[in-house]
């Protein structure tokens, strides 16, 4: 069974920084592409930025410039390094693989959450 853990979120004061960390037990990370989403309450998840098997990178325009995601196929890893954080950032984050020969390996890692306040 495939295990994806997210790590790195917390409490953080508007204008600061954090960077989350996303780990999957899965083979060939390569073949995966990989991203991160959030949901706020009573909203829907969105999807914050995305990072093909090519490393090319998708980051919507309301975080980016603030935002950036890598990864480290070695370690089966994703990262999202988030800067200049406001309120409107808060919200439980997810880290998703999926692999892009098989959309049947899909994994959700179990979300983290993400507070912006003073």
């Amino acid at each position: 069974q495939v295990q994806v853990v997210e790590s790195g979120g917390g409490l953080v004061q508007p204008g600061g920084s954090l960077r989350l960390s996303c780990a999957a037990s899965v083979t060939s990370s390569e073949m995966s592409a990989m991203g991160w989403y959030r949901q706020s309450p009573g909203k829907q998840r969105q999807r914050v930025a995305v990072i093909g098997t090519a490393y090319h990178t998708d980051i919507p325009d309301f975080v980016k410039g603030r935002f950036t995601i890598s990864r480290d196929n070695a370690k089966n890893t994703v990262y999202l390094q988030m800067n200049a954080l406001t309120p409107d950032d808060t919200a439980v984050y997810y880290c998703n693989f999926h692999n892009v020969q098989n959309p049947n390996l899909n994994y959700w890692g179990q979300g983290i959450q993400v507070t912006v306040s003073s």
